[in-house]
């Protein structure tokens, strides 16, 4: 994902994009798929068990959201997951620890304090 694409969409709407594209059991399989690196949508399409046309209009819903990129090497089109749009993701869910992991403490303390008292 590129730094201009989040300044034009914003980051909420980024984000949004995303989760949309992850929501689809079919987009989380082509990116297992290819998060091993660049491969051609006919190798896609056999490991997720997909037609060629269907792979590819999942591989748009993921490029549009940036989780995938897409390059050409001759006559082969490679995709490849795009870690920055995983990064924004991730940094979405990362928001949530702090405040849980305070939660959980709050709660093992208080348990623990009862116990002894």
């Amino acid at each position: 994902m590129s730094i201009t694409k989040e300044v034009t969409m914003g980051a909420e709407q980024v984000t949004d994009l995303a989760w949309r594209a992850l929501a689809d059991r079919n987009r989380r399989a082509i990116l297992r798929a290819i998060r091993a690196g660049p491969q051609p949508v006919g190798a896609i399409a056999e490991q997720v068990g997909l037609s060629q046309q269907t792979t590819s209009h999942h591989l748009g819903v993921l490029r549009k959201a940036g989780l995938a990129t897409g390059h050409r090497e001759g006559t082969r089109h490679l995709f490849a997951v795009d870690p920055d749009g995983l990064a924004a993701v991730r940094s979405y869910v990362d928001d949530f620890w702090p405040r849980k992991l305070s939660d959980l403490k709050t709660a093992v303390e208080s348990r623990r304090e009862k116990a002894d008292g």
